[in-house]
């Protein structure tokens, strides 16, 4: 009987134990942080609402050369411990301006956290829309509707849905051909990210026709 109470007794502990690590608290915004694959590296990933653009593990350089951009969430509590399980569809990723306009859930994490606190983003997103070159905008990581300090990455995108409404209309290829046609370079058509608009450009746009989010 002694035996069993004791047993009972680990038992309720160890699930304490799993539950406190489980629910830890809330994200601390200082504490957590956010890291690129690509470094400092300047990026550029072209997306499409219907999630069958380019993965962030395919991402561009300006010279075009692919780069991996996978982002890598720490998530710390505000006494700096490591929250477990936290739920990925409470992470996602916005961009300073607004110009990445996702899908429903179309930027979230790829998973809950960890053991160590971490997940990732590394799949292609479902959104449209494009990021404002010239005024530097960056990449975000939202944890449950807080930008974690710090999380400012060098990540830029673009779509085919260039007016970001989430669906691939004539709106857009005129948009594309404005830009395809003129003299002054332009980020939003740049979806091969080499700094010229050209046919590789004109490819990527005629695969994203008439997409819109699932």
């Amino acid at each position: 009987m002694l035996r069993r109470n004791i047993l009972g007794l680990m038992v309720c502990i160890a699930c304490l134990g799993v539950a406190a690590l489980s629910y830890a608290g809330q994200p601390s915004p200082t504490l957590s942080n956010a890291v690129s694959a690509a470094g400092a590296t300047q990026v550029s990933v072209f997306t499409l609402p219907d999630g069958n653009g380019k993965a962030l593990t395919e991402a561009k350089s300006i010279a075009g050369v692919v780069t991996d951009a996978t982002i890598i969430v720490t998530l710390n509590d505000a006494a700096g411990n490591p929250i477990y399980l936290y739920p990925f569809e409470d992470m996602w990723l916005e961009t300073s301006l607004g110009g990445l306009v996702p899908c429903n859930g179309g930027t979230i994490s790829d998973f809950s956290t960890n053991i160590s606190g971490q997940t990732s983003f590394s799949a292609a997103l479902y959104a449209g829309g494009y990021s404002d070159f010239d005024a530097g905008e960056k990449c975000r990581v939202i944890v449950n509707g807080t930008a974690l300090v710090g999380s400012d990455l060098d990540i830029l995108f673009n779509s085919a849905d260039i007016n970001g409404d989430l669906v691939n209309t004539l709106s857009d290829t005129v948009a594309f051909v404005d830009v395809y046609t003129g003299a002054v370079y332009d980020y939003k058509a740049d979806f091969s990210y080499d700094g010229i608009i050209n046919l590789s450009d004109l490819v990527l746009y005629a695969g994203g026709l008439n997409v819109a989010c699932p």
